[in-house]
């Protein structure tokens, strides 16, 4: 992880960054993140946030890649945003949602309503002829993928038909199935 961990996080212009003890904070235009971080040093360096060990032990080569990544993914969360896009695949498989609740019909006796973070942006797209997508967006990117996480959970892609909750892009390994 350290050639990860040395190089240093670029921080764009309406981006500020704010170094406390253990403690880093930053403020974008699409929001405000903060990350605890311990066993590496963090400073800012002619426009940009460094990330240094202290030691060569096992767990400082660790943080020091970790942190480095959380923070580039925090700069770029504030400045840009993070987007998941989820396609339901599948006969009768529907999405709509009224503000922060999302419905989903998955082919279960009943419809599963689920309440979203406030933070995550959601919306749904139906379009005749074609899979119906649930767009999560967010300047938090661990928050939208756990998000996205817990509604593909709720129907999983299985190998034979390919049906279910599946991330737009994603390949799914097919199985052959039996043959006659």
């Amino acid at each position: 992880m350290s050639r990860i961990g040395n190089n240093p996080v670029a921080v764009p212009e309406g981006v500020t960054i704010e170094v406390n003890e253990n403690l880093v904070t930053v403020k974008g235009k699409l929001g405000e993140l903060t990350q605890e971080f311990s066993g590496v040093e963090v400073a800012m360096e002619d426009g940009s946030l460094m990330v240094k060990r202290p030691s060569d032990s096992k767990e400082h080569k660790a943080k020091h890649g970790l942190y480095r990544s959380l923070f580039l993914n925090m700069v770029e969360g504030v400045s840009k945003g993070w987007t998941k896009e989820l396609e339901l695949v599948g006969v009768g498989y529907r999405a709509s949602n009224q503000g922060q609740k999302l419905d989903l019909a998955l082919g279960f006796s009943h419809n599963i309503v689920m309440d979203i973070a406030p933070e995550v942006k959601i919306e749904t797209v139906s379009e005749k002829g074609k899979n119906p997508i649930v767009k999560l967006t967010s300047h938090d990117k661990q928050l939208v993928g756990q998000v996205a996480a817990k509604i593909r959970a709720f129907r999983k892609p299985e190998p034979y038909k390919g049906k279910g909750i599946r991330f737009v892009g994603e390949q799914i390994r097919r199985k052959a199935g039996k043959s006659a």
